[in-house]
């Protein structure tokens, strides 16, 4: 008995809980993945799973002899990766989540560059503003906004983080411009659905005191997406508390006014940043160092560039 392929067949019938799926998966004729697990219970002496029209259900036995085989295959396929990877070109099947507007402004432009580099890594994109499991849903690689919580994750920061009140031409000629944070009290906020209460926390960006202050706002629209947030302020419908990165494009095109400039999103400690995270193994696969690397240039030479405080920039 092949018992590594044979164990491997075991795993993912219990996954999958049908033989005939399993074969598809790993090339085989489904008489073969029976072959295999019948050779396993036959050698441990017991039923690895019960069987019934509606699937495969794993017996106690078979959930026992699951959990440590999960262990030495995770082991056998780690100590393939450390040698392999000494002398191997990325590739495989990458997936990667990200933030919905950041990816298409600042992944999805990259992209194209990136596989061109690296031909024979696909690219699996998930936009998404959650936070998910990666384990769980099988993600290589997330990149993710703002502070991290604790976490057995591993993480590279990116790029900074900026946030910064702006609005349109229009809405500063029929409202007035704010020239300190509590003004935006009389001012029509556009606000995010996901922040935790009705108040903006602005920093002094250049450290000078009040170093903080936490300013009440109120407005007509909420919205969970920074795109959206970012068309209502260019349509002079409010002020935004919007990221750098998110509005470089309508700031250079003088869509929008940086309001405030001595003034940002409160940063508290630590700091927020664009981050690369992935759970962790003692070796990296050459797949998602590569992406890592590639994004940390491209973004660092994008933080670089960023509009500089004040009005509009390139």
């Amino acid at each position: 008995m092949d018992y590594f392929s044979a164990v491997r067949a075991f795993l993912l019938a219990g996954d999958l809980q049908s033989f005939s799926k399993t074969a598809q998966q790993m090339s085989l004729k489904t008489s073969t993945v029976s072959r295999y697990v019948s050779e396993l219970e036959a050698d441990l002496g017991i039923a690895l799973f019960n069987r019934s029209t509606r699937g495969l259900v794993l017996t106690e036995g078979g959930r026992v002899f699951r959990e440590r085989a999960m262990v030495a295959m995770e082991a056998m396929e780690e100590a393939r990766s450390m040698a392999s990877s000494l002398n191997a070109s990325p590739q495989g099947m990458l997936r990667v989540t990200v933030p919905t507007s950041f990816g298409r402004k600042h992944v999805v432009r990259h992209l194209p560059a990136f596989i061109g580099q690296y031909p024979r890594i696909s690219v699996d994109l998930v936009f998404t503003d959650d936070v998910i499991n990666l384990i769980d849903e099988e993600i290589d690689l997330a990149l993710r906004i703002g502070v991290l919580p604790d976490s057995r994750l591993v993480a590279r920061r990116l790029a900074s983080h900026r946030r910064i009140v702006c609005a349109s031409p229009a809405y500063i000629a029929a409202h007035g411009e704010p020239s300190e944070p509590g003004d935006l009290t009389r001012h029509t906020a556009l606000r995010f659905s996901r922040a935790h209460d009705d108040k903006w926390t602005l920093a002094r960006a250049d450290g000078k005191t009040p170093r903080e202050c936490a300013v009440p706002v109120g407005g007509q629209v909420r919205a969970d997406d920074t795109d959206a947030l970012i068309a209502l302020a260019v349509a002079g419908c409010g002020v935004a508390l919007l990221p750098a990165w998110s509005i470089g494009t309508e700031l250079a095109r003088g869509e929008l006014v940086h309001l405030l400039p001595g003034w940002q999103a409160g940063a508290g400690q630590p700091a927020p940043a664009i981050w690369a995270v992935y759970p962790p193994k003692k070796v990296v696969s050459s797949k998602v160092r590569a992406f890592v690397d590639f994004f940390a240039e491209r973004l660092n030479d994008e933080d670089e560039d960023a509009p500089p405080n004040g009005r509009g920039g390139s």
